[in-house]
């Protein structure tokens, strides 16, 4: 079973890397874009067949490890 999580900074965080991006697209001529948010994907291969136990799994996988959730806000995505 595979499970995704999405990582991103929360709300009211600064984000010098989605800042640094949406300048350089602006460079770039792309004058449209007023925002950028950067987070990350982290894709899981799981020996659990259960998908709400891998969800259980995952989400304490994120608690600990994955996600500073002080800044970080998470979702968790059983595929």
């Amino acid at each position: 079973m595979k499970a995704r999580v999405h990582v991103m900074l929360k709300n009211g965080v600064l984000d010098p890397q989605g800042e640094a991006v949406r300048h350089a697209l602006g460079t770039l001529g792309f004058d449209g874009v007023e925002g950028v948010r950067q987070g990350k994907v982290i894709e899981l291969d799981l020996a659990e067949t259960d998908s709400a136990k891998a969800h259980e799994a995952v989400a304490a996988m994120c608690e600990k490890l994955l996600a500073n959730t002080v800044i970080e806000s998470y979702s968790v995505e059983v595929l």
